[in-house]
């Protein structure tokens, strides 16, 4: 009896020590019009605290953080905090209809939660229409006081928010493309930092500049804000080492090219070691899609070294807008930091197995018009033949709390109806196939089940690389390739010893990725395809949880 006795006070030790090293983080976030010149234009956009990223916020593991929002803006609101688990605190996940209804102007909202069992680099968004354009932010986790990075310790960090620029109202803009079923009017520049860089007209006096020291060496949170585009990202003349991916440390990478997909998060180690002058960061898209128009710019932000002289930076080389085997190298040699901090292995025994298909499809016009996607139809996302619908009245969590029927079916298939060849060009306008049924669907699993997801991409409209993401879990990346998954020889491909960890995964082009996750975390979370796309062209299913009555987890390819 004597040993229980002596880890009672033992364990209330630890857990009073545990709390101790916790704060709380509060923040106010102000939502409202402000007027910003770009591009030799002045527009109207919906931005945080009056600025343009919003307002970092940076926290320790453990900490709670309470931000309340205001929204003095127009539109209904909501805040998505990208990557956070949201630990029995699905309520603060923040998609509209999916975990809770809208902020209306006018009206505030009080978002709490705790950062529990992740550190590095995740952002927050708006998650209601387009809005996320200009409402974001970086949301930076350092470890808990006394804990160290794995990895030595860097002079200083920069967070660089790679996002988009449209010289119109993005609302507008999202609205046009919804009337119309074709797609809408791309951006009209990338930014880093908020800022369009030197190769845009009257864009120079504000490039975002960074201060280096000879021979220190640098964090870079790399953040891909923007709302339709994957983006090469390069310094002139540096090599940069990937640390961490989503918030997951990775085993040292050496790159001179990053890539990164709407709503993904790279840190990077830069060592300023080149001679003392200054150097051109840039971004521009990776765009694998063939026969569709895309925003071909390139945004530059500036390396500067102390005491440099210069007034002209050096341009690195990016890869070429279609450059999938140097995308593909990057997002396949990525590998987790195994026995890092909060690593987790592999789960290896698997209850649940799902193969989904996913792409942009169409749903038929309304009456005798012709709208502007192929075929004088609508642009519509599915998975499994299944285009997600968000409720319009109440929230799907609430909804399941309350026992309310009517706002969301648990009939999600594990397969896809129909077995065809999916990514088979020949496919791209196939009739038979390419139209997918709206619905608000839902998969029952078993709390605590291992999920195995393999995403199948297709071929339907245009073959290209998709980023989906889960909210409220990381899943291991198994693997990754081209052309119709095998469930024979691609299963020898599995790496189960140290596969990286995302939130968020860009499946290759015309390709597949297996993913594989714990079912541990009750709420009710959104997954995205693609991130940019309006809830009203998605599609989705969603797990629910059957052991705890709370466990609801809810997967839908719109706004990620």
């Amino acid at each position: 009896m004597a040993r229980p006795v002596f880890l009672l006070p033992l364990a209330l030790v630890l857990l009073a020590s545990t709390m101790a090293s916790a704060d709380v983080v509060e923040h106010s976030f102000y939502v409202q019009n402000l007027t910003v010149r770009r591009l030799c234009h002045e527009q109207v956009i919906t931005a945080v605290n009056g600025s343009l990223p919003g307002p970092t916020i940076r926290a320790r593991e453990g900490d709670t953080l309470v931000v309340h929002v205001f929204n003095k803006s127009p539109y209904n609101l909501t805040i998505h905090w990208h990557g956070v688990f949201q630990l029995l605190s699905g309520w603060a996940d923040g998609p509209v209809y999916g975990t809770q209804c809208a902020i209306r102007p006018g009206e505030s909202y009080t978002y709490r939660f705790t950062v529990t069992g992740q550190e590095g680099t995740l952002w927050w968004h708006a998650h209601v229409q387009w809005l996320r354009a200009t409402v974001y932010g970086a949301l930076i986790i350092h470890p808990r006081a006394a804990h160290n990075y794995p990895f030595p310790k860097p002079h200083r960090e920069f967070p660089i928010i790679l996002g988009e620029w449209w010289n119109a109202n993005i609302i507008d803009v999202e609205n046009e493309g919804l009337a119309s079923g074709g797609s809408p009017n791309i951006s009209d520049a990338y930014t880093i930092n908020g800022q369009p860089g030197d190769l845009y007209q009257c864009s120079k006096k504000h490039t975002h500049k960074i201060k280096v020291v000879q021979g220190k060496t640098y964090l870079l949170r790399i953040i891909n804000g923007a709302l339709n585009n994957q983006l090469f990202f390069k310094i002139a003349k540096h090599k940069l080492i990937v640390v961490a991916v989503d918030a997951s440390y990775t085993e040292p990478y050496v790159t001179d090219v990053v890539v990164v997909a709407p709503g993904q998060t790279t840190d990077v180690l830069l060592a300023a070691d080149q001679s003392v002058g200054s150097y051109y960061m840039a971004a521009h898209p990776y765009a694998s899609a063939t026969g569709t128009s895309f925003d071909n710019t390139t945004t530059t932000g500036i390396v500067v070294y102390h005491g440099a002289t210069s007034s002209n930076p050096e341009m690195p080389v990016l890869p070429a807008f279609n450059d999938t085997p140097t995308a593909h190298k990057f997002y396949s040699n990525l590998t987790a930091l195994a026995n890092g901090p909060h690593w987790t292995p592999v789960p290896l025994d698997i209850d649940e197995h799902m193969f989904v298909t996913f792409g942009m499809g169409l749903s038929p016009c309304n009456g005798n018009a012709t709208c502007g996607g192929p075929l004088g139809q609508r642009l519509s996302a599915s998975m499994n033949n299944a285009s997600f619908q968000f409720p319009t009245t109440l929230s799907m969590l609430q909804a399941f709390f309350d026992g309310v029927s009517g706002i969301y079916t648990a009939d999600f298939p594990d397969n896809p109806p129909v077995q065809f060849d999916y990514t088979n060009p020949n496919i791209s306008l196939d009739q038979s196939l390419i139209f997918a049924p709206k619905s608000t669907s839902v998969k029952i699993l078993k709390y605590n089940a291992t999920v195995e997801i393999v995403l199948q991409n297709t071929a339907f409209v245009t073959v290209e690389n998709h980023p989906i993401h889960i909210h409220g879990f990381n899943f291991h990346v198994l693997a990754q390739g081209f052309g119709n998954y095998n469930a024979t020889t691609d299963r020898e491909k599995f790496n189960l010893v140290n596969p990286q960890v995302r939130n968020t995964i860009a499946v290759p082009v015309g390709g597949w990725a297996v993913v594989r996750f714990l079912a541990n975390n009750p709420g009710c979370m959104v997954g995205a395809l693609p991130p940019g796309c309006s809830p009203t062209v998605g599609a989705g299913d969603c797990f629910r949880g059957r052991e705890r009555p709370n466990s609801i987890v809810h997967a839908a390819s719109a706004a990620g």
